[in-house]
């Protein structure tokens, strides 16, 4: 069949496939609109999705006492008598078995519209956290591990590579360190994780919020600006992203984006500040009872670089490589200012508007009504029908089972040639109050083999902020969302597929280094006109659910992916730049390192060159002096990124 004719019946299909999912969205929300869904047998997955406060801290419990008692029967051991059957199997097996019950525990912290089950969660989680911190410093079991290891007993690649991650993450949690020392490391350990949920829960809040005036708004779409609460007046703005970015895109008023731009990064405040510095502090202090000099150290070793020597060398060459191409697109950038504004002084806020400015001057593509093609339930139904024709797959709702809120949606998956049931995935893409507010996937059981020959499969659970309806309609999704959902989903599929022995080794459980690779491969599909066409039909003012994207403006979007690409790259460099100086550098001054780095950014060719910065505040690291020394740079090397406020830069 000629592509022509293909894309035909894509299109033909799209609409049908549309037509259905209205009508199952229509019958699914009658449904769950009057009752809780009851308890249901999922084979190969005996987890509870749905418990209370109480059920938590009793599950936790039992988690604590039964890794205990395996870790007590392999510490007895003797050290003659070790084998792969009473050392290396009762610990996989554990793992196997106790991996959906910690996450039972753990993903209501996330997800719960009860206040109570959340903070149960999160006391859950760091008990666990603490009690498996504790089993991993087990000198007497790694001495029986070791043992093993010595003992030359022949096993399976998957078995090895099993007993190697072991031995690692033992020495890495301080197995090998004293009594005293392991003590030291466990307080360190709890204070970190405390000044990291309270961080983050700072980040997190949904509460804060602008008035603005419908002139301070200048710009904004008008579907935007139906979807805000009025108050006396004025438009209520959430700072949450899906607030945010939309304001920074279209708002003509360069004030508002500024006091946008601002508050947004300002979220968590000084005390945030704080609490990063003295989070810093308390990682490299970690990291040197375990014998690194810092913590990026301690955090790289285990990937590829295996030094923050290596990463340095890497961000260096590779934003040398992109300083003519980010030179000229900020020009570009600049010289729209001064034609819009008569100001070409550039900030931060203004980045992402023109940006959106040139992007409309060379592709032929109107944004705003791009968005009307991407309605929530089609866009999901799509992704759904894509995965299933891409990897033989079948995905059966399952409308009957137990979740945790109404909204959650539950699907089996089969293997389409063999009927085989390969695992589940649970949908919980629309927002409501309490819940994590990004876009993710959580694995809630690993794939395994377990002793008894019976094999536990993979569920996911894939998170999301999507509004519900919008002048009872489904809402529309701008198209980074439609790639950010399909990017996720997309580890949805790869953590059900793997077919691993280990639960160690299940999907989401690989190496970090190769954790992204099959999402961010899988997600040019967005830009595919057939793909794209699977994933629209509906127009908001026709009401034609059979009428999807066109094929130009599926190029035009191909086209718009590469617009600044130096720019975007440039950005990423530097939050990662920022990263390894406060992680390795000692008592670095965050205030006084983006203030160092901001000029860069914006003002390339300035007086002080990027390397000078590095060396300023990493010199005195020995590890670091030859190398700083051994480089030469342009002195626009760190320049025409862009450096997010310091809630981004944070977290990164």
């Amino acid at each position: 069949m000629s592509p022509r004719g293909r894309e035909r019946r894509v299109i033909a299909a799209a609409g049908a496939a549309a037509l259905v999912a209205v009508g199952l969205n229509l019958a699914f929300s009658a449904v769950a609109a009057h009752r809780r869904r009851k308890r249901r047998e999922l084979p190969g997955f005996t987890a509870q999705v749905n418990l209370s406060a109480a059920d938590i801290k009793r599950l936790a419990d039992r988690i604590i006492v039964k890794s205990k008692e395996t870790y007590d029967a392999v510490a007895a051991v003797p050290l003659d008598k070790v084998s792969f059957s009473n050392v290396i199997a009762p610990l996989a097996e554990l793992d196997a078995q106790q991996f959906p019950l910690v996450q039972a525990c753990v993903l209501p912290r996330m997800v719960s519209p009860s206040d109570d089950v959340r903070r149960a969660s999160a006391e859950a989680e760091k008990r666990l956290d603490s009690h498996f911190q504790q089993c991993r410093q087990r000198e007497d079991v790694y001495r029986v591990i070791k043992a093993f290891t010595q003992k030359g007993e022949r096993i399976g690649l998957e078995a090895t590579r099993f007993v190697q991650c072991m031995v690692r993450e033992f020495e890495h949690n301080g197995a090998k360190l004293t009594q005293s020392k392991k003590m030291e490391m466990e307080k360190l350990k709890s204070h970190i994780d405390d000044l990291s949920l309270k961080y983050i829960q700072s980040l997190n809040d949904s509460t804060k919020f602008l008035l603005l005036s419908e002139e301070e708004l200048a710009g904004m779409p008008l579907e935007f600006l139906k979807e805000l609460e009025n108050t006396n007046g004025k438009w209520k703005v959430l700072l949450t992203n899906y607030h945010v970015t939309p304001i920074l895109e279209h708002c003509k008023v360069g004030s508002t984006r500024k006091l946008i731009a601002v508050a947004y990064g300002q979220k968590g405040g000084k005390e945030n500040i704080a609490i990063l510095e003295k989070l810093v502090q308390l990682r490299h202090r970690f990291a040197r009872l375990l014998g690194y000099p810092n913590y990026a150290d301690y955090a790289i070793e285990p990937r590829m670089p295996r030094t923050s020597r290596k990463v340095l060398e890497f961000l260096e060459e590779m934003s040398e490589q992109l300083n003519d191409l980010a030179n000229r697109e900020l020009s570009v950038l600049k010289d729209l200012k001064m034609k819009e504004e008569g100001d070409a002084q550039f900030s931060v806020e203004d980045l992402l508007y023109y940006m959106k400015r040139a992007e409309e001057l060379k592709v032929d593509l109107d944004i705003g009504e791009i968005k009307q093609y991407f309605p929530v339930d089609l866009v999901i139904s799509g992704i759904l029908k894509m995965f299933q024709d891409l990897f033989a797959l079948r995905f059966e709702e399952m409308k009957d089972a137990e979740t945790w809120h109404d909204t959650v949606r539950l699907f089996s998956v089969w293997d389409a040639s063999s009927s085989d049931l390969l695992g589940y995935f649970f949908l919980d893409i629309f927002s409501r109050e309490g819940k994590y507010a990004h876009t993710c996937v959580v694995a809630l059981q690993n794939g395994c083999l377990c002793s008894n020959g019976t094999r536990k499969v993979p569920v996911a659970v894939l998170l999301s902020q999507c509004p519900k309806e919008f002048d009872g309609n489904s809402a529309l999704l701008r198209f980074p969302e439609v790639v950010r959902i399909f990017h996720e989903f997309s580890h949805v599929v790869h953590h059900i597929s793997n077919r691993a022995t280990f639960s160690r080794f299940s999907g989401l459980q690989l190496e970090g280094d190769f954790a992204e690779i099959p999402s961010l491969l899988l997600e040019n599909w967005c830009y595919e006109s057939i793909s794209l066409k699977m994933m629209s039909g509906f127009h908001q003012v026709m009401q034609d659910i059979t009428k999807s994207i066109t094929s130009e403006a599926c190029q035009s979007l191909k086209r718009r992916r590469d617009i600044f690409a130096g720019l975007k790259l440039k950005q990423e460099i530097l939050l990662c730049l920022v990263d390894q100086i406060i992680h390795t550098g000692e008592n670095v001054n965050i205030d006084d390192l983006i203030k160092d780095l901001h000029p860069k950014v914006l003002a390339p060719g300035g007086s002080k060159n990027p390397l000078d910065i590095i060396s300023d505040y990493l010199g005195r690291e020995p590890s670091l002096q030859a190398f700083i020394q051994s480089r030469t740079r342009n002195t626009q090397a760190w320049a025409c990124g862009v450096l997010r406020k310091t809630s981004r830069v944070a977290n990164s």
